[in-house]
């Protein structure tokens, strides 16, 4: 039960607990008086006296409410010292302060005590950005709490004092799609257009498109663009025509891609980017036709767009999976020619086609290049060259790599154990296997209880 209590004051006195408050007492020095007429008979005075100096406060401002907040892990502990800085005479919380305790509470799902915050500020007259609400409402949807993040929508007029932005409509909209929570996205646009007269924008409308997209359904896609089009607000732009191609590649209408392509090129006069070339390069080279996609890669650096690791990435995938090893090798060379880094992902599928196709020596000398260029290779890496020796029969050499990787710095995870393990009992190296087993049960790993049961069995 969240326990946790907001204080409103509406007269606001501050002392920030003894901290902030010191008195200071200082011992004055003895005075001495010279006569100012003739007369010497009057008493000089020498008493010592204490001076009690007025006592200093030292104020507590925004920023440093904010930074106290936002250091403080212990949620209870950053609303008191939020309450705290309330009792300020002369402080009053402003957008930031709020806006970080907000913040705070709604990463601790601290729910309760979030919503007594937002009651208070309905009472603040100082002037608070919707930005706190769109913060919120990724907070809400990654708790899954939808309903929510359509409620800091409506939120938004009462304590701001102005209609939601279009921006706070997408934001929302956007959560709400990804979430599949499509009721919701409706009744937010119908709200959105009743309520506060706020038409469509392209960010809108592209939203759309991708989720119908996402569905495979293209054909309400494509009249969300005439919609769109119709709109004296809102218009197609790259976003719009990329999504679409991509909907378009992943159902295999390649050929209805590159026509949208060059009508958005010609007719629209939208200069596409690396992203819209992705979109292209991976749907050719998935469907098989990476002939192609070669070419809308020499298209693109015609027209000035470099490529990026993304697109030499589908483009060596493409013709990976067509075996042509050649050609995605060169591929490989022409991109560090160009100056772009492979990065662990990129080597990985290299190494992976290498060892598929028998040639290992040459995957591991990639494994040595990528030490060299600084690439660290990942679990999955090194699982892929475990395989391919693991298929060439090179157990031993499998096995030293598992003995020796842990000391030089590199993760295992229980499935590079269980590789070499499997083909160990497949080829019946059952002394290798049970040795291995027990190199895995040192080091916390558990096989697979099927693997278990043949070793169990085949030393009976």
């Amino acid at each position: 039960m969240d326990t946790m209590k907001v204080v409103a004051r509406k007269s606001r006195h501050f002392s920030y607990g003894n901290s902030l408050e010191s008195s200071i007492q200082l011992m004055s020095p003895l005075h001495h008086h010279k006569a100012t007429s003739g007369r010497s008979d009057r008493p000089t005075e020498t008493p010592t006296t204490i001076t009690d100096f007025p006592r200093k406060r030292k104020f507590i401002t925004h920023q440093s409410a904010t930074n106290l907040i936002k250091r403080e892990n212990n949620p209870e502990r950053a609303l008191e010292i939020f309450n705290k800085a309330s009792h300020q005479r002369g402080f009053n919380h402003n957008n930031s302060t709020y806006a970080i305790i907000l913040h705070k509470l709604a990463q601790c799902k601290k729910y309760q005590s979030l919503d007594t915050v937002l009651h208070q500020m309905t009472y603040e007259t100082c002037k608070f950005q919707e930005g706190i609400f769109l913060n919120l409402m990724k907070h809400f949807s990654k708790s899954s709490l939808h309903e929510r993040v359509l409620e800091m929508f409506y939120t938004i007029q009462p304590i701001v004092r102005e209609k939601p932005s279009l921006k706070a409509v997408s934001t929302c909209l956007n959560l709400l799609v990804d979430a599949n929570q499509i009721d919701l996205g409706r009744t937010l646009l119908l709200t959105a257009r009743k309520d506060f007269h706020l038409e469509p924008n392209t960010c809108i409308f592209n939203i759309l498109v991708k989720h119908h997209c996402k569905k495979g359904d293209l054909a309400s896609a494509f009249e969300v663009v005439k919609e769109m089009e119709k709109s004296k607000l809102s218009y197609p732009n790259l976003i719009t025509y990329s999504t679409l191609m991509d909907g378009l590649c992943g159902s295999g209408r390649l050929k209805e891609a590159i026509d949208l392509f060059e009508e958005m090129v010609t007719k629209h006069l939208i200069v596409p980017d690396a992203l819209t070339y992705s979109v292209l390069i991976n749907g050719f080279s998935r469907g098989g036709k990476t002939d192609r996609a070669r070419k809308i890669m020499d298209f693109m650096k015609k027209n000035g767009c470099n490529p990026n690791v993304i697109n030499y990435s589908a483009m060596m995938n493409g013709f990976c999976r067509e075996g042509r090893l050649k050609e995605a090798k060169e591929t490989f060379d022409e991109m560090k020619s160009a100056g772009v880094k492979p990065d662990t992902v990129i080597y990985t599928t290299l190494i992976n086609f290498l060892c598929r196709a028998a040639r290992t020596d040459e995957a591991i000398v990639m494994l040595k290049e990528m030490k060299e260029n600084e690439c660290k290779a990942d679990e999955v890496t090194f699982n892929v060259i475990l395989g391919g020796l693991c298929r060439e029969f090179r157990f031993d050499e499998a096995l030293d790599m598992l003995e020796r990787l842990p000391y030089d710095g590199v993760y295992l995870n229980k499935a590079s154990y269980r590789i070499v393990l499997n083909f160990l009992c497949k080829e019946g190296e059952l002394e290798k296997a049970v040795n291995l087993l027990h190199l895995m049960l040192d080091r916390g790993f558990l096989p697979h209880f099927a693997t278990s049961n043949e070793l169990l069995a085949s030393s009976l």
